[in-house]
């Protein structure tokens, strides 16, 4: 599945409960999402690399589609994503997203400079390891 995908689910999930999702938030949203997916079944739940970048973890092409909003909140995509997300990956969803959400984006973006995913990353090479990152969040869950 594409992080797009994800992303757009999470934006339409998160619009009554947080309608403040900014990229800067969304990022940090689908970096918790694909680690604990990673930890919890072994498997990625999208196919896009996450970076360690300045402001914390990205995935550079969500970013890219959303970039124009800037600081501002992303608009709600129309499309509906459902069809494409199992019951079971949308219940997954909303665990983490129930925990994480609550957070503001600079209280996340401060929340994975604390973590060695993106410590890690940062100082080497910039892609954060999947297998990495699943091994932190196991940890965790």
């Amino acid at each position: 599945m594409k992080a797009l995908t994800v992303a757009k689910y999470i934006l339409q999930s998160q619009d009554q409960e947080d309608p403040d999702v900014t990229n800067l938030k969304l990022q940090k949203l689908l970096y918790y999402v694909q680690g604990f997916f990673v930890a919890k079944y072994g498997i990625t739940i999208f196919d896009d690399d996450i970076e360690a970048w300045q402001h914390g973890p990205v995935v550079p092409t969500v970013y890219h589609q959303y970039k124009t909003s800037g600081n501002s909140i992303i608009p709600v995509p129309q499309e509906a994503v459902s069809l494409e997300i199992d019951d079971e990956q949308i219940a997954f969803l909303h665990e983490v997203l129930g925990v994480h959400s609550q957070y503001s984006a600079w209280a996340l973006r401060e929340m994975t400079y604390q973590e060695l995913p993106w410590k890690l990353a940062f100082n080497n090479g910039k892609t954060i390891s999947t297998e990495f990152l699943g091994d932190f969040f196991r940890e965790r869950l």
